[in-house]
């Protein structure tokens, strides 16, 4: 119950069945055509006149194989932070409410990114589990993408392997170091595309192994994602990376923790090989880097 009233919740029971099987669950439809307008505005602002050469690094990542004067951005960082739609909607009920069904009454949001992939030249992100960046004490916790362009297979749509939320977190370190990517072998005959149109949401469990190609056609495929935990899922430190990645954190629905919950089993805890400003700047390091350890990065 949420004051006073009974939690319906926004997920049908065969969705809800799907996440705790599967690791993943989609939702047609959950953004309207006006509330996608309105989002892709404003990042169409957030963007206006920066390139290649000159834009704000705490903002914007561009992408790299473009000239100097190139527009095309990769990343916007934390737009549920820095900009009121995007910070409404992560506080929404409707929302929130699904997320609830999912992992919890108490909610913390974690970080939020909009991926771009913008048409010929998105970049491919390579296969990896969120949670082997951010160590917590439980698994619950989850990441919401939403579709702002219709997506398929060729313009990169999501790919999940399903099955894996309970199972330990497959290998992403080589030489000690964490990539950021699965460095053992994944079975992708099991892999399964998540295409949907414009306003589909996708709840994909923190520990479910996810990629995307490059976007081959014509048409940008932009994603906003946002990431939740339960509240009693506590970060693990280790060092200025774990400060970097809780520094957006905050209380969205229900009641602080006040002891944290542990999952069985051991819980790898990543070294990172370079400073570096993302994902992708991670997983495209040689895999004999050995540059300056410990750095920060943003997942």
């Amino acid at each position: 119950m949420r004051d006073g009233k009974v939690l319906t919740g926004m997920l049908a029971q065969q969705q809800t069945e799907q996440y705790r099987e599967d690791g993943f669950t989609s939702d047609a439809g959950f953004l309207s055509k006006e509330e996608i307008s309105a989002l892709l505005s404003d990042m169409e602002e957030i963007s206006a006149g920066c390139t290649l050469a000159k834009h704000n690094k705490d903002r914007l990542e561009m992408e790299p194989n473009q000239s100097s004067h190139g527009t095309l951005v990769r990343r916007i960082y934390e737009p549920c932070t820095y900009y009121p739609r995007f910070r409404a909607l992560s506080n929404s009920s409707k929302l929130l409410d699904s997320v609830q069904q999912l992992i919890g009454a108490n909610l913390i949001f974690h970080y939020s990114k909009i991926n771009m992939k913008p048409p010929r030249i998105g970049s491919v992100v390579e296969w990896h589990q969120d949670i082997s960046y951010y160590p917590l004490t439980n698994r619950d916790s989850l990441a919401v993408l939403f579709y702002l362009d219709d997506a398929d297979s060729s313009n990169g749509c999501l790919q999940v392997v399903p099955g894996f939320q309970d199972s330990p977190l497959m290998n992403h370190s080589k030489d000690k170091l964490f990539r950021g990517k699965i460095i053992e072998p994944v079975d992708e005959s099991r892999a399964v595309p998540i295409p949907g149109a414009a306003g589909t949401a996708i709840f994909m469990h923190g520990a479910t192994p996810h990629a995307s190609t490059t976007n081959r056609s014509t048409q940008p495929r932009r994603t906003l994602i946002l990431s939740y935990h339960a509240a009693d899922a506590f970060p693990i430190y280790f060092g200025e990376m774990t400060v970097s990645n809780e520094i957006h954190s905050r209380l969205v629905r229900g009641e602080v923790a006040n002891a944290a919950r542990f999952s069985g089993g051991t819980i790898p805890i990543p070294k990172y090989p370079a400073t570096i400003a993302s994902l992708y700047q991670l997983q495209e390091l040689p895999m004999d880097n050995e540059a300056a350890r410990g750095g920060v990065t943003r997942q």
